[in-house]
């Protein structure tokens, strides 16, 4: 008779099997549970993205889309808003002969700021290099009227000019408003305003900073390749290009702060571009409208530099100590000029004016046009035959010399 025994290898493993899909089965029930009553909101979860999914769809192909239009105003729109009517194209306009015609031919665009209203004319200042060797000009409003206009004055030493237009067409709130370019740090946001590349970008906008202030860049103005002057200009990183001379330089309150002039144009150079400072500008305008020039003062004399005399004459002509290597030597002097008055002579060598030492012609030029005016007495302290020398000038009108 056989029997059943319980602890054969047989029923050992069936009754295993059957055990562990039981506690399985188990387990996974219980943690079905655990997990509906701590997260509660997992189904409804699945359900709901589900709904927005479905949702989404219907937006996309039911409902049209809409535009969204902003209203962005910023600080520098409001400038931009304020000063842009009042920058201007002006076009240069030169007589050439072909064969025996004489015709009149674009020579080149430039930029312009209203910055004046009087009866029936309004004041545009631009730089000199714009309207130069101009027989006619034509300066384009920013609606693109188009106007006849005079040159008024124009000034070599600064590279400024003032235009001047017939005013029926201008509206008062277009001339510009005038800032305070001494008040001007660096790191201050401005806005240049031009055109550049000519009229087909009028009315261009840049931004940029104040990279530096009260910077001097040499001008040679005669192209001889030897600096005859040295501008004082707004260091900006602003973009200025071609055809943005004589443009605006804006602050951030919408004030001219600048006159946009030149830029430095070498491939190894980025944002570095040159304004001239409004305070600067005023003065110089001021006589370029009364009188089509600047009144300058003037010694009545040709001069040269000591560093470029040879040391053999510096020592035997000039009889210079030989510690004195800079200064300023009287090539010529002007009959009955301020300096022949005052007993100066040919091969004079100027080591100072007014007690400020003199080492070259930038420096003399400097003081006598930026610190003196048209009938100021000047203090000149010089050398002659080896001694040192003094004698006062009464300075007189540049442009009777």
């Amino acid at each position: 008779m056989g029997y059943y025994d319980d602890h054969s290898p047989n029923r050992s493993r069936k009754r295993g099997k059957g055990s562990s899909f039981l506690l399985g089965l188990i387990g996974g029930i219980i943690g079905a549970l655990i997990v509906v009553l701590v997260y509660p909101n997992v189904t409804n979860l699945t359900s709901n993205d589900q709904t927005k999914v479905e949702t989404t769809q219907k937006n996309q192909n039911n409902v049209p889309s809409k535009n969204v239009s902003l209203d962005v105003t910023t600080d520098v729109t409001a400038a931009v808003d304020k000063t842009a009517n009042a920058v201007v194209g002006i076009t240069n306009i030169q007589t050439a002969s072909f064969w025996n015609t004489t015709e009149s031919q674009e020579a080149g665009v430039g930029s312009g700021v209203m910055y004046k209203k009087a009866g029936d004319t309004v004041y545009i200042v631009t730089n000199h290099h714009v309207v130069e060797g101009a027989t006619q000009l034509e300066v384009t409003l920013p609606d693109g009227t188009k106007l006849p206009a005079e040159l008024r004055g124009s000034d070599v030493w600064t590279d400024l000019a003032v235009v001047e237009v017939d005013a029926k067409d201008i509206k008062d709130e277009t001339i510009s408003e005038f800032g305070d370019s001494d008040a001007l740090k660096i790191g201050e946001p401005v806005i240049a305003i031009g055109n550049p590349l000519g009229l087909q970008f009028s009315g261009s906008v840049t931004q940029g900073i104040i990279s530096g202030v009260n910077r001097t860049v040499p001008v040679d103005i005669n192209k001889d390749g030897i600096p005859d002057w040295q501008a004082e200009v707004i260091q900006t990183d602003a973009a200025i290009n071609p055809g943005n001379s004589g443009g605006a330089l804006v602050n951030i309150g919408g004030q001219v702060i600048g006159i946009n002039s030149m830029k430095i144009a070498e491939s190894a150079v980025e944002g570095i571009g040159f304004s001239i400072p409004i305070n600067y500008v005023i003065p110089v305008i001021e006589d370029l409208e009364k009188f089509g020039e600047v009144k300058r003062p003037s010694m009545g004399v040709t001069l040269r530099n000591v560093n470029e005399v040879a040391a053999y004459h510096q020592q035997q002509t000039l009889k210079l100590p030989k510690d004195v290597q800079e200064g300023v030597m009287i090539d010529s002097v002007v009959p009955k000029s301020p300096a022949q008055n005052a007993g100066l002579k040919e091969l004079d060598v100027i080591i100072e004016l007014d007690g400020e030492k003199v080492d070259d012609i930038l420096q003399l030029r400097k003081h006598l046009y930026n610190e003196k005016s048209v009938g100021d007495s000047m203090q000149v302290k010089y050398y002659r035959g080896g001694k040192i020398h003094e004698a006062t000038l009464k300075l007189t009108d540049e442009s009777r010399m």
